[in-house]
């Protein structure tokens, strides 16, 4: 029975109620130790009638071994991980080492989590799935990143995550995303139940102090009342504080061990040295210590440990403690030792280290050998932590700065900024190679630039790559090219001159690659804009990344010149490519990026449904994989999408946030963003305001699309001289972008200004502009031709704006556009509800829907998309009502049927 936990125990069953009608949820259990979180995990383990429960911790003494947490809680189901999709199946046998050919490559760090997560998907297929993890605070760093990102993805696979954390005294399991349930002290009156019922034979008055002492922790009410019959509770009258009641508890654990026969503290101090509860190391090492298994009998008899199933299980985690911490040093070095002598592998190393007192040379190099056996694991923290330890007990300064820039390499991968930043300090003051002093100046830059810190970066990397340019120029200008883009992020285009300026001195090979950057970027800062040279400079970055390499990344890159160039139609094929390949190679740290170029072209295309689902999956794998700058960008597509339908509310929130976590360039494209709201909602002076003050500033190169929207605006205002120069700038980029959509624009915006009849043809004339600046060009003339009292020639331009505007869900616009073919005459039908079924679906919907139309399987789109089977087939399920059909055959007939935009 658990007393006074009414409230959470119905929490944890109405998850195991929602996993046996199908449905997923994952929950981390916090508190304090003793305050009965193991006892709520419990609870559910026992309340799981009918479902499979697998269960696992973490272990102390295993947190810096990768994937020991992981191999622990999935031992029992080890065999169904071959019947995993090829990749998944492949980095979570080489995570677990089922495979020792098995090499890490890209994308195994987050692969791992998805194959978790079709392995419980697996498994709940025959039988809902209980998932616990005790002291999950404990658990290696890479064993939490991929159960936290199954967590996350749980949907409908009827499996429950259950994660019990300590609060105090343990190291941080921070879990984003998953659900948090904070656990604290029974109040007095339960507490004092509790005791009635555990301790009648004890006095009330003493029952009283036990609950005043014990602070509401369950724990310390179930094992003080025992001190207080061997004489360890002493009354206090007064009411003078004793130690916390933890203290008070561990400190009666370490007692109770202590007069158990030495033997018997022998196998208890091995057994929580020895940390996974393997009976035959923890007694092998014991009998090299003169204690065997028949000398367990004591601590069983005591309640302090004893054999669970095949393992070897403290009772609780504090009696673990006190049988290590009561111990002298030297038994401890001791047991360190005889453990290391009948263990092998990674483990044996991590008890060489333990048990070593100073620099060894031997133990370094073990924990060396350790930490590339985890790189092959792909566990990329695990590998930061051998290498810190073994640089710990290096005895040359030399070999210890190298396995510190080891470490902070690890740890860069990894995602561990603060780790890597701090490992490259240390480094960098040990290493006399200027090679391995520039790639830690590198991963310092990295942290700088993540915390916005641009001129720090810039000269980290300027430093490091006069340091290093004559032995190694090709380092040196990839630091450069670095510190342009770093300083062009932040805005700070003095840095992005002199960067190109330094190139040049040095006489770098790829001078001329960074200057053409440094001049794209700051030509279009002059106060009349380079828009030639910047034009220019663009179009040789992008020949000479076409003719490098062809890597994802390079991919991605060349990409982006694309869209600095306005040719949106070449960047949107790169585009599908760079995501279907992203997808098929398992490259899930380059998907990001290739979902925001995505997202961006189907924006531009008028794909906004296609353009909400890239960015919405972009996001959430990016903020999973530690990818800030691609979570500013993306939410910068769906504040986009918001503004043109009028959803103030969440482009408001998005653009606040990408302010908030965003460089200089993201607040001016969110106050662009918030201007084209302004200008769809008709507050016209509001975005004339907004617009003067963003494109005067020196990013001209990130608002050059926003001019137009500023001359719309001045217009509207009755300021049309407001706007000469706006179109002026945006006619110049138009004519060296060569694109005919911008020219079209450029028109737009002269006819505007000047009424011209002959510039409107023009605009419309050229008709490759993207949907929603058509419709634009459409409404602003069908409004010009009403004015000039042609009400039937405006009726043609101002419908077909007004359909657009319906089918890209541009609610401000359409209405504008509703009000103005009225005022033509026209009497207007309410669009149907079913003109588009698509519209009804949401982003994950639709993303699965079109998937399982191309003839793709619930399996096969689940590791596209990186959800389980169940959940593949659940928003399908979902789907079908709102689409009118009740099968998969009939979605490529509705696709077929419905007209939408090319993905």
């Amino acid at each position: 029975m658990l007393y006074g936990r009414a409230a959470e125990t119905a929490v944890i069953d109405r998850l195991l109620e929602a996993a046996r009608a199908g449905r997923s949820g994952a929950l981390v259990v916090r508190g304090e130790a003793g305050i009965g979180k193991t006892a709520l995990l419990d609870h559910a383990v026992a309340a799981a009638a009918e479902l499979r429960v697998i269960r696992g911790a973490g272990i102390e003494a295993e947190s810096e071994l990768p994937f020991a947490g992981l191999h622990l809680l999935l031992r029992g189901v080890l065999d169904r991980v071959a019947a995993l999709p090829e990749r998944q199946a492949r980095a979570l046998s080489g995570a677990l080492g089922l495979n020792a050919s098995a090499e890490a490559v890209e994308g195994d760090r987050f692969m791992v989590g998805t194959g978790v997560l079709m392995l419980l998907a697996d498994l709940a297929e025959q039988a809902p799935v209980l998932c616990v993890v005790d002291d999950a605070h404990w658990l290696d760093a890479a064993s939490a990143e991929a159960l936290l990102f199954a967590a996350r993805r749980l949907e409908a696979e009827g499996v429950v995550m259950l994660f019990a954390v300590r609060e105090v005294h343990a190291p941080a399991f921070p879990a984003p995303g998953v659900d948090e349930l904070r656990l604290s002290g029974l109040d007095p009156e339960t507490a004092a139940s509790l005791l009635a019922d555990e301790a009648r034979d004890l006095p009330v008055h003493v029952r009283d102090q036990i609950v005043h002492e014990s602070a509401g922790n369950p724990l310390a009410l179930l094992e003080l009342p025992a001190a207080q019959r061997e004489g360890q509770l002493a009354a206090e009258p007064y009411g003078v504080r004793v130690p916390s009641p933890l203290s008070r508890v561990q400190h009666m654990f370490a007692d109770r061990i202590a007069a158990l026969p030495e033997a018997t503290q022998t196998l208890l101090l091995v057994a929580a040295a020895e940390g996974d509860g393997d009976p035959a190391s923890v007694f092998a090492a014991a009998k090299l210590l003169g204690a065997d298994a028949a000398d367990l009998e004591p601590a069983e008899e005591r309640r302090l440990l004893g054999l669970a199933g095949d393992r070897l299980v403290f009772r609780h985690p504090l009696i673990r403690t006190a049988a290590y911490r009561g111990a002298t040093v030297t038994r401890r070095l001791a047991v360190h030792r005889a453990l290391a002598d009948v263990l092998d592998g990674d483990r044996r190393a991590w008890q060489l280290a333990a048990a070593a007192t100073g620099p060894d040379e031997q133990v370094a190099a073990e924990l060396e050998r350790t930490a590339e056996s985890a790189r092959r694991r792909g566990g990329h923290a695990a590998v930061a932590a051998a290498y810190e330890r073994a640089a710990r007990f290096s005895v040359e300064p030399r070999e210890r700065g190298r396995r510190l820039a080891a470490a902070a390499r690890a740890a860069a991968d990894a995602g561990q900024h603060d780790r890597a930043a701090a490992f490259a300090d240390d480094a960098a003051h040990l290493v006399s190679d200027p090679v391995i002093g520039a790639e830690m100046a590198r991963i310092r830059a990295g942290l700088a630039d993540e915390r916005s810190s641009a001129a720090s970066a810039h000269q980290l990397l300027a430093d490091a790559a006069d340091a290093v340019a004559e032995p190694s120029p090709g380092l040196a200008s990839g630091l450069l090219f670095t510190a342009v883009e770093t300083a062009w992020t932040a805005g700070d285009f003095a840095a992005v001159r002199a960067a190109a300026g330094q190139a040049r001195r040095l006489g770098l090979p790829d001078a001329a690659r960074i200057g053409e950057l440094a001049t794209c970027i700051t030509a279009l800062t002059e106060p009349d804009g380079g828009v030639a040279e910047a034009a220019h400079a663009v179009r040789l970055l992008l020949d000479r990344d076409l003719a490098a390499g062809s890597g994802l990344r390079d991919e991605a890159r060349i990409a982006w010149w694309e869209l600095l160039l306005g040719d949106y139609a070449a960047a949107h094929r790169r585009a599908v490519t760079l995501e279907r390949e992203s997808r098929r190679q398992g490259a899930i740290g380059v998907l990001p990026r290739a979902l925001m170029l995505l997202a961006r072209t189907q924006l531009w295309r008028g794909a906004h449904r296609d353009a909400q689902v890239s960015a919405t999956e972009g996001m959430r794998i990016a903020q999973d994989t530690g990818q800030s700058h691609q979570v500013v960008f993306l939410r910068g597509v769906l504040a986009h999408l918001a503004a043109i339908e009028g959803d103030q509310e969440r482009c408001r929130q998005l653009t606040a946030e990408m302010t908030a976590h965003g460089a200089a360039p993201a607040h001016s494209r969110a106050k662009a963003i918030t201007a084209l709201l302004d200008l769809g909602l008709g507050r016209h002076e509001v975005a004339l305001e907004v617009l003067s003050a963003t494109v005067a500033g020196p990013n001209k190169l990130g608002t050059v699309h926003s001019l137009p929207d500023l001359v719309e605006a001045a217009v509207r205002a009755g300021r049309p001289e407001l706007g000469r120069d706006a179109a002026r700038h945006y006619a110049d980029w138009a004519e060296h972008s060569g694109q005919p959509w911008a020219r079209a624009i450029a028109a737009r915006c002269a006819a505007l200004l000047d009424g011209d009849g002959q510039a409107w043809d023009r605009a419309l004339r050229l008709d490759e502009s993207p949907p929603f600046e058509r419709a634009r060009t459409e409404l602003l003339h069908g409004e010009w031709l009403r004015r000039q009292h042609r009400r039937i020639d405006a009726r043609g331009r101002l419908r077909s704006a007004l359909e657009t505007f319906e089918r890209l869900g541009a609610k401000p616009w359409s209405g504008r556009a509703a009000t103005e073919l009225r005022a033509t005459g026209e009497t207007l039908t309410t669009r149907g509800d079913d003109a588009d079924p698509f519209a009804r679906l949401t982003p994950q919907e639709l993303q699965v829907v079109r998937l399982a139309a191309a003839g793709l399987s619930n399996r096969d789109i689940g590791a596209q998309l990186f959800l389980s089977p169940r959940t593949v087939g659940y928003h399908l399920y979902n789907a079908y009502p709102k689409l009118g059909v009740t099968s998969r055959g009939e979605l490529p007939s509705l696709l077929a049927t419905v007209s939408r935009p090319e993905a």
